[in-house]
């Protein structure tokens, strides 16, 4: 039984040290003070010349 659960806070443990600083840059690139900017980005792609097809 306590090897068990040694196992799964073991998984718990490498799952939150692989995961936890994605999520964190995650939260950062997606937080409101940056949403302006990332639709800025994409407001200039989508209106690109590059994606206007010419007859």
């Amino acid at each position: 039984m306590f090897i068990l659960l040694f196992f799964v806070l073991l998984i718990q443990f490498f799952t939150y040290w692989i995961f936890e600083p994605l999520a964190s840059l995650l939260e950062y690139v997606l937080e409101i003070r940056l949403f302006p900017i990332i639709a800025l980005i994409g407001l200039i792609s989508l209106l690109s010349g590059k994606n206007i097809y010419k007859n």
